[in-house]
């Protein structure tokens, strides 16, 4: 995707946030844009890495004239068709793409049900947060749309007011990045896009949560190079990178893409620890929709001064992790 498809698309899920947000402030509706956005991700790389597990016993068509009708998804069909190979599916996927998501909860399904303005959508997004949450992943990502409250009034007064509003949010987001790309570069680039737009609307307390990309750059090309010769040039590989405040990781992100390019061997693991609970989660599903593995990363949620984290508070010699490079904004 070229610079200049990339910049459309981030204006074009700004131009929706814009619109949509009414009477909402931006930091609200920041957290449930980049949520819908981090589920519809999640579900795209999930379905293609069934139809390549499937293959040939992916269905590639609804059955208008059977009780299949009813279906929404390719793979619920095949959940209908084979209750008893399920566990064993399930178990393939976590092995190769590290989490699975139950069909009724895919991004297509929602979308169906905000299309049609089914009345069942927010109980379904409830329960597809809470299914992610705890359930779809090996390590469990407990609270990470915490603070994502469907139940709030500032999307209505009653669950049919609320209910209302994310049909109209969701419909225009799944229409106004239906012709681009899903992969991990382009969302992830579009995520980092409405990251800094957000972060320019909130005035001084940007720098909480968000590091701009041309500092970010200059940052992570320092700390890649080799310490014990710069002149050589980049490192061939960091095994530990840590960001001890580490806001949404787009710092962290950046030495890692720094690191994958010129045929280099990127980075063995991602460390970072973040105060703000909001920006926790943010960093989390960062991370996730820039297709870095759930077992790559390690994001903290405590407060570096007051040494929260067991790990860097290790005093035993044998037990102190040792880092290759160390950045913070």
């Amino acid at each position: 995707m070229t610079a200049i498809e990339q910049q459309k698309l981030g204006k074009t899920l700004w131009g929706i946030a814009d619109k949509l947000r009414g009477a909402m402030n931006a930091d609200d509706f920041r957290d449930y844009m980049l949520s819908f956005l981090f589920l519809r991700y999640l579900s795209d790389n999930y379905e293609d890495a069934v139809k390549k597990e499937l293959g040939a016993d992916y269905p590639t068509a609804l059955d208008t004239d059977s009780a299949e009708s009813r279906v929404l998804t390719p793979l619920q069909i095949w959940y209908d068709r084979n209750p008893d190979d399920i566990s064993e599916f399930e178990k393939q996927m976590r092995r190769k793409i590290h989490y699975v998501i139950e069909p009724q909860y895919l991004w297509k399904n929602i979308y169906e049900l905000a299309r049609t303005q089914s009345i069942e959508l927010l109980k379904t997004l409830q329960d597809g947060f809470k299914h992610i949450e705890t359930e779809s992943f090996e390590s469990t990502f407990q609270g990470l749309f915490s603070e994502i409250n469907l139940d709030s009034e500032k999307l209505g007064k009653n669950y049919t007011e609320r209910n209302k509003k994310l049909c109209e949010v969701i419909t225009r987001i799944a229409d106004g990045i239906a012709t681009f790309s899903s992969d991990s570069d382009t969302l992830g680039d579009a995520y980092e896009y409405l990251i800094g737009q957000f972060a320019a609307g909130s005035g001084k307390k940007a720098g909480e949560f968000y590091t701009p990309q041309q500092v970010s750059t200059i940052l992570s090309k320092i700390v890649t190079l080799d310490s014990q010769d710069p002149t050589t040039g980049p490192k061939k590989r960091i095994d530990k990178v840590l960001d001890f405040a580490c806001g949404s990781g787009s710092l962290l992100l950046n030495v890692r893409h720094q690191m994958n390019c010129d045929g280099r061997r990127g980075i063995g693991k991602i460390y970072g620890q973040e105060k703000n609970i909001t920006t926790y989660n943010l960093a989390r599903m960062n991370m996730l929709l820039h297709g870095v593995k759930d077992s790559e990363f390690e994001i903290f949620h405590g407060d570096t001064l007051l040494n929260d984290w067991d790990i860097l508070n290790e005093m035993n010699p044998a037990k102190k992790i040792e880092f290759d490079a160390i950045v913070a904004n």
